[in-house]
């Protein structure tokens, strides 16, 4: 027989997960749809209980979001504008209802190409605080997340916070899908810019699904420091590698589209960081 458990101390979920197998339950929104009518095969451990690991908090050297913290929750808490890129894909993230109980830490593990909240939090630099019973470490996002649905977790661990160091800059998200809302990526991009005295002093840039993992773009981030705010940005994002970027085809858009568009949306997504008008067309 299966089991179902609902801790309310991180202390007791731990206990439970260092002693079997589990799969974890916290906002549902995926949980459900994955499992559709097939009999439940696995232990349970529904987090909704751990009243702890929900809100954000701010340390004196970082922004610490609880693994079930809300999507909701990151639109309405006061935030740096590095987190607008955040922000603005929190609320792409399904409709209002999914948004006021689907988890940030759920976004993550569930491990989609398509995630929204992957990029916003890429250029963030962001890590994921993993716990078991035995120890507590800290691993980058890129680290974090390898391939379509596969996450670095180990038996026994689970998310319970995701770090952001206290960023600096403006930032930015465009997504791109067939309709205008409650739709699956076809490419989207975060983009954060720390500019001074009109200059690029430093950029990241993140795209989701473009490949298995969303990743920065190290060659458009280059070609952009350095450079002037306005209508070169466009220009360096045009010419700039990105190698990173290996899409499939599939029914939303073939992978030559994406990588066509991908290079509009992160010309959009920088200039709207830099808070430069875009105007109808950009790089395409």
């Amino acid at each position: 027989m299966i089991r179902y458990a609902k801790p309310t101390t991180v202390d007791e979920a731990l206990a439970l997960l260092g002693g079997g197998t589990w799969r974890i339950l916290a906002g549902g929104t995926d949980f459900y749809p994955v499992q559709g009518s097939k009999p439940f095969r696995d232990n349970v451990l529904d987090v909704n209980g751990l009243t702890t690991l929900r809100g954000i908090v701010e340390t004196a050297s970082h922004w610490i979001v609880g693994a079930r913290t809300t999507w909701t929750d990151v639109i309405r808490h006061p935030l740096p504008p590095a987190f607008d890129a955040l922000k603005q894909a929190a609320r792409e993230v399904g409709s209002a209802q999914i948004q006021n109980v689907a988890s940030v830490a759920g976004n993550l593990c569930n491990a989609s190409p398509a995630a929204d909240g992957v990029p916003g939090l890429l250029v963030l630099d962001a890590e994921v605080e993993l716990r078991s019973v035995a120890a507590t470490r800290h691993l980058p996002l890129s680290q974090f997340i390898l391939g379509n649905r596969r996450t670095a977790l180990q038996p026994g661990e689970m998310v319970t916070a995701i770090r952001v160091p206290k960023p600096s800059g403006t930032s930015a998200f465009v997504k791109l899908g067939a309709r205008r809302y409650l739709v699956i990526s076809i490419a989207m991009v975060a983009a954060r810019l720390v500019v001074e005295n009109g200059t690029v002093a430093d950029a990241a840039v993140a795209v989701g699904s473009c490949s298995a993992v969303a990743s920065r773009l190290a060659g458009v981030e280059a070609a952009l420091r350095g450079l002037a705010v306005g209508a070169g940005l466009v220009a360096a994002v045009r010419s700039a590698p990105m190698v990173e970027l290996s899409p499939i085809a599939d029914v939303r858009g073939s992978a030559e589209y994406r990588l066509d568009a991908v290079r509009e949306i992160v010309a959009r997504a920088v200039l709207a960081a830099t808070q430069t008008p875009a105007g109808d067309k950009v790089a395409a």
